[in-house]
């Protein structure tokens, strides 16, 4: 596996941006196309966004991004050291539901995994790493 990006900034809105651009810099890179690359973007902000705005209740923390290539596979680690947040366990929203009954929240992470081709979590030594994984397309 070979590691492309590694980036760490604080766990702030104002970093998203940042963030991003980094993470789609490295997935053009590797030839990704831009509708693809839009789809990346969508998922790691969306991620970023729930990191920034719920991870840390207490006290500022940071957020790391490893991009990592292998097998043509595009593989973006989202680390951060706050609260455990298991987004891979969140069932599905109900879209057959109607807007007045529909839960508040979720979609976000809905759109995250039909996006990306795989999401993995684990808890690792007090750490959430959120594994988003994009296989490049053979043409």
């Amino acid at each position: 596996m070979k590691r492309l990006l590694r980036i760490t900034l604080p766990a702030k809105l104002e970093n998203l941006g940042k963030f991003v651009e980094s993470v789609s810099d490295c997935a053009r890179r590797q030839d990704f196309d831009e509708k693809k690359i839009k789809e990346i973007e969508l998922a790691t902000e969306e991620a970023l966004v729930n990191i920034c705005s719920y991870a840390y209740p207490e006290e500022p923390g940071d957020v790391e991004i490893n991009c990592k290539i292998e097998n043509d596979r595009l593989i973006i680690e989202i680390i951060d050291s706050g609260i455990p947040f298991d987004m891979t366990s969140l069932p599905d929203p109900d879209l057959t539901a109607g807007i007045d009954e529909r839960k508040m929240g979720g979609l976000g992470v809905f759109f995250v995994k039909k996006l990306m081709d795989e999401v993995r979590y684990l808890r690792e030594d007090d750490r959430n790493v959120l594994d988003l994984i994009v296989k490049k397309e053979k043409g």
